[in-house]
């Protein structure tokens, strides 16, 4: 699916209020669901299972089910951020640290003047507090909501809590919280189109980055190798 195609089923779902919840996958992403039950269970309840990585674009071609196009997480957000604003519709945030959302929401005001922020929490609680504050959502009558997480820890509140927030567009966005809050770069526009975005952030954070892009995309590309040649049925609830 094409991001416009994409942005499309968002507006429809808008119109009526009906639940889209989006989902995206990357190289690390595909390794880890391989042992953690709950992220692979909150994958597969989402509405729209998108290819925020490069690699996972390059596999679908290796298996000749091509994907069209990679739509990176934080690409979606964007412009589900432009569609609030066009539409005038109301966004809820969840994740980052207190100061970092504050500088998000500042820089939502500035430019998206018109989408509301209608609710809006740090992403440091525990599990009780996580009823209290899909709670705060589903009052707030959101019509987006942007989960600044890491994963799993987005994937499994969507699968735990999506069902009473109400909220049409729920979709999880990571990092993206500080990318457009200016605590960090995202790649230019040439690393992107090659698919080294991860090559870009290691040489931002080499010691915290270099060992998990290391071993994720080596498990990655042995997992590619081993479904070329043996394809393995498809993952069911656990």
């Amino acid at each position: 699916m094409r991001m416009d195609e994409v942005i499309d089923k968002c507006r429809a779902a808008l119109r009526t209020r009906s639940r889209l919840m989006l989902g995206v996958v990357n190289a690390a992403k595909i390794v880890n669901l391989r042992k953690d039950t709950q992220l692979r269970d909150s994958l597969i309840e989402c509405d729209l299972l998108l290819a925020d990585g490069q690699s996972v674009v390059w596999a679908s071609r290796l298996f000749r089910r091509p994907l069209p196009e990679r739509v990176a997480g934080i690409d979606i957000f964007q412009r589900l951020l432009r569609l609030a604003n066009d539409e005038e519709r109301s966004v809820a945030l969840l994740g980052a640290r207190p100061e970092i959302l504050s500088r998000l929401e500042k820089v939502i005001a500035e430019r998206f003047p018109k989408a509301r922020i209608a609710y809006s929490h740090h992403g440091y609680f525990g599990a009780a507090e996580a009823v209290e504050i899909a709670a705060g959502i589903r009052d707030s009558a959101a019509d987006i909501l942007f989960i600044g997480m890491t994963s799993p820890l987005k994937e499994i509140f969507l699968a735990t809590h999506a069902a009473s927030l109400g909220v049409p567009i729920l979709h999880g966005v990571g990092g993206s919280f500080d990318v457009m809050a200016g605590l960090t770069r995202r790649a230019p526009l040439g690393w992107q189109k090659v698919g080294m975005e991860w090559a870009y952030r290691v040489l931002l954070e080499p010691r915290r980055l270099w060992w998990r892009y290391l071993s994720t995309n080596t498990r990655f590309i042995q997992l590619t190798a081993v479904e070329a040649i043996r394809p393995a049925r498809a993952f069911r609830h656990s």
